[in-house]
């Protein structure tokens, strides 16, 4: 005990002594189970039963850390101390929590506990290891949908019959969870069974009955079932979520008579398996089966073709299909047949298909596709993604049935980003619920940097020369990439991402842009498109919109696609918005627009690209008189005569096109929006943009500062 610091004490156990300490070499927090047993012969019998349990390794139970033996001088006894993981929540917390508001439990989230508890117990179970003493508070909650196992003991222990008769007077409490047979100190795998049939009772009916209700109920299942059949009809009457699961599954787990109870395998079946449950942790099939000697030497030993196969024989068989896969994965890039494995792409989304709700399975196999994927593209970028639209949907119901797994959602967006990029599939994903589910992401996951990333740059793919099928999700992701561009202030890639939703979004088709009516009721009237809007954003979130775009560009000016596509963003915004184009001039948080514009420009004055765009955003600032003053005091002019001087060349072969589609009109004879409109169409037809968006505004500035 020398190496612990004894912080407090809980409340006894059924056992012993339970105290909260801390580990003084690492400062972490553990409990540790002090048992007082009847002599040395009956300490060591228990510490030899529970060594083993030093060797678990499984998400969902709470690991002993260490066991060891101490003399208890205030009893002058031996103690053995059962050193093992701290936790504040269990199930016992929430069941009481639901009892006291009368609530009914989440269905989706008892179902994903259960799942844990189930994934738990097989594992233990195929183990030979009895938990003998499984109750609600023995479930601890490492998180909100985490739970764990916990307090696992031994024959030796559990068989002390002195120690249990005086906790069960001093707590009524502590065997109502056990089975008939347990009272007896007989123990089994069905024990563990009938215990977890009065926690999925506590856990169904917490919502009509209260603690003392509860355990009588429990006891009372022990000489009568006749109990068990009333409390399911009110359950039935009450409409409790999943009661028709409940009352097929708990009378077969609560026979008084182990022999005639189902096994928890049994119970898996009932529930996720033929049944509708559903658990992110459904991984617990693959511990059912053991894979044969024969097919893990050829998963281990053979080539791609004979592990396709074993995959291929034994589509039915997750342990199969996931060894398969983790053996592929460690397979060099130059033996798994690249470029393209037609059959392997295949078989993999087949065993994704099969086996959903296995959730290592489908982060094994999304690993293994983006391998694939990845390689593909870096030797062909023209080489096809053989995907279709089944294959598409199943994919994103994978990624619903496990949506709580941000490395598979975030695994999912980067095969639909790389699938969306390579096959014309925009508006059938969209009709399958494409975009609420990535609005749904950004807003649960905000703060996920890898989620937000990915799903910007899905939202990226999708948007490109997209055909909107419905709006309404659309309208929605500006104000979601707001808050994640918020979220994350000083991340560049997030930043260049963001610019590039943004400027997409600016873009958007006139379909999206609200109807202005003019002069209805009189004879001419007409519907026009309010240029208030910029695509799908609202004029309200301009000013934001460009506040972040700035904000990214000062963030990591060195980043080309991010300098882009935000000046590109800011552009787009001034042309519909004269508010857009005075907060690029004077941002509200201080500073110019126009200087970090003109850093921009000496950062990039050899990159046509970026200079067009420079010039594009400055060009769409002029049209609006009230910003004339800010041009002209900061500078601008000089920067449009050394654009000019630097594409002279360009600029006469650009006049020259010019001319072929008639004079060029200036400021005087019509405004500035015009003109800028009849140069986008010259520059389309000369495939000139830069050189001749240059012409027109160095025109313009002539005319408009006095200079010839």
């Amino acid at each position: 005990m020398e190496k612990y610091q004894i912080l407090y004490q809980l409340s006894p156990g059924a056992l012993g002594v339970n105290l909260v300490v801390e580990e003084l070499a690492t400062e972490a927090k553990l409990v540790i189970k002090q048992v007082e047993c009847l002599d040395e012969h009956h300490t060591n019998e228990a510490l030899e039963e529970l060594r083993p349990l030093l060797k678990l390794q499984h998400a969902h139970i709470s690991l002993y850390q260490e066991l060891f033996i101490t003399w208890n001088s205030e009893v002058s006894s031996l103690s053995l101390c059962l050193v093992m993981e701290y936790s504040q929540g269990s199930l016992q917390m929430v069941i009481q929590s639901k009892r006291e508001e009368k609530a009914e439990m989440d269905p989706k989230w008892m179902q994903e506990i259960l799942g844990q508890m189930l994934d738990a117990l097989e594992y233990l179970h195929q183990l030979s290891i009895i938990h003998r003493n499984l109750k609600p508070s023995n479930i601890s909650l490492v998180s909100k949908n985490h739970c764990k196992l916990q307090d696992l003991s031994s024959n030796a222990l559990m068989t002390h019959r002195a120690k249990w008769n005086v906790r069960a007077e001093e707590d009524p409490f502590q065997k109502s969870w056990m089975a008939p047979e347990a009272l007896d100190f007989t123990f089994s795998q069905m024990s563990d069974v009938w215990s977890l049939g009065c926690i999925m009772l506590d856990m169904a009916s917490c919502s009509f009955l209260n603690a003392t209700e509860a355990m009588y109920l429990r006891k009372s299942l022990r000489q009568n079932s006749g109990s068990l059949k009333a409390i399911l009809k009110t359950m039935e009457e009450k409409h409790i979520p999943d009661v028709e699961t409940f009352s097929s599954l708990l009378p077969l787990m609560l026979q008084i008579n182990p022999l005639d109870r189902i096994t928890i395998k049994a119970v898996v079946r009932m529930t996720f398996v033929s049944g509708s449950f559903k658990s992110s942790c459904v991984a617990m099939t693959l511990h059912q089966q053991v894979v044969p000697e024969i097919i893990t030497n050829i998963l281990l030993e053979g080539n791609v073709t004979s592990i396709l196969e074993a995959m291929e024989n034994f589509p039915s068989r997750p342990e199969v299909q996931l060894k398969a896969m983790k053996r592929l994965l460690q397979i060099p890039e130059d033996q798994l047949g690249l470029p393209w494995p037609m059959g392997l792409v295949e078989v993999v989304v087949t065993a994704m298909k099969l086996h959903e709700r296995i959730l290592d399975l489908q982060l094994c196999a999304c690993s293994l596709l983006l391998r694939i994927l990845s390689h593909v593209l870096v030797q062909d970028a023209e080489a096809q993604v053989p995907w279709d639209i089944s294959i598409i949907c199943s994919l994103l119901s994978i990624m619903r049935s496990h949506s709580d797994s941000e490395q598979l959602i975030t695994q999912g967006y980067s095969l639909l980003t790389i699938i969306s990029s390579q096959v014309q599939v925009s508006e059938e994903l969209q009709k399958a619920g494409l975009f609420e589910l990535i609005l749904e992401h950004l807003y649960r996951f905000s703060k996920d940097r890898d989620i937000c990333f990915s799903a910007l740059g899905l939202l990226w793919s999708l948007l490109v020369d997209a055909v909107i099928v419905n709006k309404d999700p659309v309208v929605k992701i500006p104000a979601l990439v707001i808050q994640v561009l918020d979220t994350h202030p000083t991340d560049a890639e997030i930043a260049e991402a963001g610019c590039a939703v943004f400027w997409l979004l600016s873009l958007l088709g006139e379909e999206l842009r609200p109807l202005r009516v003019s002069g209805e009721g009189s004879p001419g009237h007409r519907a026009t498109r309010s240029l208030s809007s910029a695509g799908c954003m609202s004029e309200w979130q301009f000013e934001k919109v460009v506040e972040l775009l700035l904000q990214s560009i000062r963030l990591s000016q060195e980043r080309v696609l991010l300098v882009n596509n935000a000046y590109r963003g800011l552009a787009s915004l001034a042309k519909v918005s004269e508010l857009a184009a005075f907060r690029v001039v004077m941002p509200q948080d201080g500073g110019s627009g126009l200087t970090l514009l003109q850093e921009t420009y000496q950062l990039y004055k050899d990159d046509p690209e970026v200079v067009e765009n420079l010039c594009m955003l400055l060009a769409h600032l002029s049209s609006y008189k009230e910003i004339l003053p800010e041009l002209e005091s900061s500078g601008i002019r000089a920067l449009v005569r050394e654009i000019q001087g630097r594409f002279t060349s360009s600029l006469v072969s650009d006049r020259r096109a010019f001319s072929k589609l008639g004079q060029a009109p200036t400021p005087g004879d019509m405004g500035w929006a015009r003109l800028l409109g009849a140069g986008s169409e010259c520059c389309r037809q000369t495939s000139a943009t830069l050189p001749c968006l240059l012409l027109h505004f160095w025109d313009w500035a002539s005319q408009s500062w006095g200079e010839g």
